[in-house]
């Protein structure tokens, strides 16, 4: 597969189901348009959703699982790729992909995504970053950056690097720029 993009997502059961509409309609879109999907790979929350999206269009899903979390391995993955740790794990998700995408997510989500954007600052990272804002969601995300970079605590260019898009369709539209 030659064009990955990394997926950074929620793995609760109780968030609103909005979001994983929009994450299923994401991978199904990204997947139609020749994108294999790098994940956390579990049946967890958004990611099992996303898990099952790709299930259905024939997608190309890899996982990057610890082996502490063995137990919540999506069973039909195309390719699993085991970690030691939550550290590694990061590290692979990124691995050669042209892009992240940070769909509606936690405390995980939000470390992964702003780790990327510290890594593509440092020129550690090449690909794109994408926030889905959906519904708002990451209007305080924004906003932080917004205050970081009026304080002089990061540049406008750091930050115009990480692209909030309101839907999957944006996403994918950017992708292909």
């Amino acid at each position: 597969m030659d064009k990955k993009i990394a997926v950074f997502c929620s793995a609760s059961f109780t968030i609103d189901p909005k979001y994983n509409k929009v994450a299923r309609d994401f991978v199904r879109a990204a997947s139609l348009h020749g994108y294999g999907i790098v994940s956390g790979g579990t049946i967890k929350g958004t990611m099992g959703e996303i898990s099952d999206e790709l299930k259905c269009c024939g997608g190309h899903h890899i996982g990057v699982i610890p082996r502490f979390m063995k137990e919540y391995v999506y069973p039909d993955l195309s390719e699993v790729i085991w970690t030691e740790t939550m550290a590694e794990r990061k590290t692979l998700l990124r691995k050669d992909t042209c892009a992240v995408v940070a769909l509606p997510g936690g405390v995980g989500t939000l470390d992964e995504v702003i780790e990327t954007l510290a890594l593509l600052h440092l020129k550690q990272y090449h690909g794109k970053i994408f926030v889905l804002n959906h519904d708002g969601f990451y209007e305080p995300l924004r906003q932080l950056l917004e205050h970081y970079v009026r304080t002089g605590m990061m540049t406008e260019t750091t930050m115009s690097r990480m692209v909030f898009a309101d839907t999957a369709e944006e996403v994918i539209g950017n992708l292909e720029d």
